[in-house]
């Protein structure tokens, strides 16, 4: 069937060769490749192969139907190279069935495949007949590439910057303690004696950013100080390694540097004896750390609990110690980020959040689990400005789910997601602004008489 859709697709005129586009990650790591080097990566990542992986592979029918659920295979006019079955055929069954001799180029092919056009979300999976996890299939691929030395260079910068750093933006000890204190000032001049406490041993709350937030977005740091100080939280921030809670090397399947970053999370909980955990608002860097590092560390829960800035956020609102002094006016909508909404089903404690602070809120269709991916997602915004392009043309149908809605604001509680949606609304002319929640929140809330600069 797959065959057939592909036939008519190509008669139609609808499948188009993909741009070219220069990235060095692919074009120089192919040079170092040999087909002995090829062969003996893609036996240590597929065998032996666990009962799992190949009752996935065994059971795909090839009907088609997963390409309903795809963002890339519905806005390239359901050409069948883009949807989640053809993807898997362009890659993963081709080096089974050449029992991994294959060449350089190809693998060049898979990697723009499994990491530049599937987000791996996980919506085709809800569509499938079998339940056949199609973005796991494609993660396999991505750690072939990874181990290859065949990505994108924007992730392996970020990847490389893990590893020396602990943190994805290369940022140092006293560059990121400087902007804690830059902040606490700022934050300050809204909200009497707001403080950014260091390094405070047993405090009930450890709060965790990703690196973005001090190298470019600072004020969502000074934000959490104000609703931190407003609502009467005891918390703190680690100075040392720890603080980034984002994992780019989970991106490209190097979960040896993914585990990592996940143990220094959690050591650094751990040194200051905080009763739990509150992650800031970034789905991959959640999952990471609350699903997909505790496999590779072979932890059954986390050492400390910890939550998402959405169920945090709900808790404020719901126990008082956040009030809604004014609702905001402009009519405003959601985007699900995958990480949060299809795995850990956070879609309505996000509404209900939205709904407590806005006057004129317009939900999109389909949302919750089933609202399409960003695009931004599995490290494709990471992978830098060159595959932007492709990246927005890579989602026609999410501009027309938000176009819909006639909202004038979209709240992405994401990292990768927020910048996602921006190029989208920008590129399709959508007239809208991405925001977070924090910046809704330190909008809308309350500041008793008493803390107000």
């Amino acid at each position: 069937m797959a065959q057939v859709a592909e036939k008519v697709a190509v008669e139609r005129g609808v499948k188009k060769e993909r741009q070219v586009i220069r990235d060095a990650g692919l074009d120089e790591g192919i040079k170092n490749l040999t087909p002995e080097k090829i062969q003996d990566v893609v036996k240590k990542v597929l065998g032996p192969q666990p009962e799992r992986f190949k009752m996935y592979i065994q059971k795909c029918m090839h009907c088609g139907l997963c390409g309903e659920a795809c963002h890339w295979y519905l806005s390239h006019d359901r050409d069948p190279s883009y949807g989640p079955v053809g993807k898997v055929k362009q890659t993963l069954w081709e080096i089974l069935k050449a029992d991994g001799k294959v060449s350089p180029e190809f693998i060049k092919k898979c990697a723009r495949t499994a990491l530049l056009e599937c987000n791996r979300c996980r919506r085709c999976s809800q569509y499938c007949p079998f339940g056949v996890d199609i973005a796991g299939l494609m993660v396999v691929v991505g750690r072939i590439c990874g181990l290859l030395g065949v990505t994108p260079e924007y992730v392996q910068d970020t990847r490389n910057s893990h590893a020396a750093y602990m943190n994805q933006m290369w940022v140092k000890q006293d560059e990121w303690i400087d902007t804690l204190e830059w902040m606490e000032e700022e934050a300050q001049s809204v909200v009497k004696n707001a403080r950014i406490p260091l390094d405070k041993e047993g405090a009930e709350i450890m709060y965790s950013v990703i690196a973005p937030e001090p190298k470019v977005h600072p004020h969502l740091i000074r934000n959490m100080a104000q609703i931190m100080t407003v609502a009467g939280y005891d918390w703190t921030m680690p100075s040392f390694d720890g603080w980034d809670n984002s994992n780019m090397a989970m991106m490209v399947g190097d979960s040896e540097i993914s585990g990592r970053i996940v143990k220094t999370h959690y050591e650094a909980a751990l040194r200051l004896k905080v009763k739990r955990i509150v992650m800031g608002e970034c789905g991959h860097a959640f999952r990471g750390t609350a699903d997909i590092g505790l496999r590779w560390l072979g932890w059954k829960q986390p050492p400390v609990p910890l939550i998402h800035a959405v169920l945090f956020y709900y808790e404020l609102l719901k126990t008082g110690r956040i009030k809604v002094a004014k609702k905001f006016k402009d009519p405003l909508t959601v985007h699900d980020p995958c990480n949060i909404a299809r795995h850990y089903s956070l879609g309505k404690a996000l509404r209900a959040v939205l709904k407590e602070m806005c006057e004129d809120f317009r939900d999109v269709s389909p949302g919750c689990e089933y609202n399409y991916c960003c695009n931004g997602g599995g490290g494709v915004i990471n992978s830098g400005p060159l595959w932007k392009k492709s990246r927005v043309e890579g989602n026609r149908v999410k501009a027309e789910q938000l176009r819909a809605t006639g909202a004038k604001f979209v709240i992405a509680p994401c990292h990768n997601c927020n910048p996602a949606i921006q190029d989208i609304c920008d590129y399709y002319e959508l007239g809208m602004k991405s925001m977070y929640i924090s910046e809704l929140m330190v909008e809308t809330m309350e500041i008793p008489p008493g803390l107000r600069a």
